[in-house]
């Protein structure tokens, strides 16, 4: 019997038994199990599954969906997944009013096109030979990784953060001769979401609170705790790094720059920008540019098949976190922002933030920290964590991560504790007239 069919088998058991015993306990809102709604439980066994069952995560995932999906329908009266999905407009009708936060299409639609498309501009990149180049301007010793994280963290302030961690994964396989550490692999989806955490166009969740209302400088002073938790991560992951595989000390000298690559690279990264911009919909720009480049250098189509089974697994998860029954978080206060983001690690942060942003009064560049970078402390936690996971599978222990990565969890912390005590817990006035908020009732 094959280890995937052992791993289902084990996990559909485990929710078979979990079944049996809620079933003891049903209110109107659906099955209670020990005063918890059922669906929490049945997402807690989800990422249980992962955790142990990190070679067969997809497989996990689908199952902890599947489960949830049954019991939605078969005990939430009048839930209706095609209303969670699309909302109460036709799409087309969101499209024209630029309103696609009604149903999870655009989230999920523009998480895969993203994921995909970047990994295929890893490949240019990579061909580019940059990253072949590089060993020459980056210094010989630990030091080279670490400058190597702080590019990282510079791209990701006004890149996505899912193109920073490929851009930087890309350039580590290459200087490092395709050994890195799980360590260093954390310090890349660190540096990706901290360096994007301050910056309305770096990251989902920030790029939520801009077209929301909230100002681009509100969230900026979330550098003033991405800056130092920077400077703690990527000293650890460089010298864990240097200690397994010193960075290459000489550049390929046959090496030349690949410029059409290069062109490529940058009309992809463009095309995102300014679709996300004007369009809230950065894959549309990034697959654009990819055709496009397709019609002047090869492209490596075969790249996606290695990318679709990482981000079906990423969209299972949103998918189940978007089911969760929270209709409100608890009263906005430093001390929850500082909650949400080791929520973060295990729970999607787009809902998150969306539930932070009906509710108000947050400090928005504390929000955008905690939320930003706390999903960095397991490897799926955030959506550039997914997709570097991808190019290097050995990143998808939970164990493994968080053993050799427990350095992410401290900058996290002190970060946010450096940032509370030079800024203070600033609460912006609600962004919203009460006409303008939606109900915060998730829809069943």
């Amino acid at each position: 019997m094959s280890k995937t069919i052992m791993a289902l088998i084990g996990v559909f058991a485990i929710f078979c038994i979990f079944l049996a015993v809620f079933l003891t306990g049903v209110s109107p809102h659906g099955p209670i199990v020990l005063g918890i709604r059922a669906e929490f439980l049945l997402f807690a066994l989800t990422l249980i599954g992962v955790a142990l069952f990190h070679h067969h995560v997809l497989e996990v995932a689908l199952v902890g969906l599947i489960s949830i999906l049954i019991l939605k329908f078969a005990f939430i009266p009048g839930f209706d997944l095609g209303h969670h999905l699309i909302g109460s407009n036709s799409i087309m009708d969101q499209l024209m009013n630029k309103d696609m936060r009604q149903g999870e299409w655009p989230i999920l639609l523009n998480l895969f096109g993203l994921l995909i498309g970047f990994a295929l501009l890893a490949k240019h990149f990579e061909e580019s030979n940059v990253p072949s180049i590089l060993p020459k301007f980056l210094p010989d010793d630990w030091k080279g990784g670490f400058v190597l994280l702080v590019l990282v963290f510079i791209l990701s302030s006004f890149l996505d953060n899912i193109a920073a961690a490929m851009i930087g994964g890309t350039i580590a396989l290459v200087v490092f001769k395709n050994k890195v550490d799980i360590a260093y692999l954390a310090g890349i989806i660190a540096a990706s979401n901290a360096g994007g955490s301050g910056s309305v166009v770096g990251d989902t969740t920030t790029t939520m609170m801009w077209i929301d209302g909230v100002a681009a400088i509100d969230v900026f002073h979330a550098y003033v705790a991405a800056v130092p938790a920077l400077l703690i991560f990527a000293y650890f992951a460089a010298k864990k790094q240097h200690a397994f595989q010193p960075i290459s000390k000489d550049a390929d000298t046959s090496a030349s720059i690949d410029w059409t690559k290069i062109g490529v690279v940058v009309l992809i990264l463009a095309g995102a920008i300014i679709t996300n911009v004007y369009f809230d919909f950065p894959a549309l720009g990034v697959w654009i540019a990819i055709l496009l480049g397709a019609m002047v250098t090869k492209t490596h189509w075969q790249e996606i098949p290695n990318s679709v089974k990482g981000s079906l697994f990423l969209l299972s998860l949103v998918m189940c976190a978007s089911m969760m029954p929270v209709e409100e978080l608890p009263p906005a206060s430093w001390f929850t922002a500082l909650s949400l983001g080791f929520i973060s690690a295990v729970f999607d942060n787009i809902p998150l933030t969306k539930l932070a942003l009906d509710q108000g009064g947050y400090d928005w560049g504390m929000l955008a920290y905690a939320v930003g970078f706390g999903g960095s402390m397991i490897w799926f936690g955030s959506s550039a964590g997914v997709a570097l996971s991808n190019m290097f599978p050995q990143a998808k222990s939970v164990g493994a991560y968080i053993k050799h990565g427990w350095f992410v969890a401290l900058a996290y912390v002190v970060g946010f504790f450096i940032l509370l005590a030079i800024w203070g817990w600033q609460p912006h006035e609600t962004h919203k007239t009460e006409s303008e908020k939606p109900n915060t009732e998730m829809h069943h």
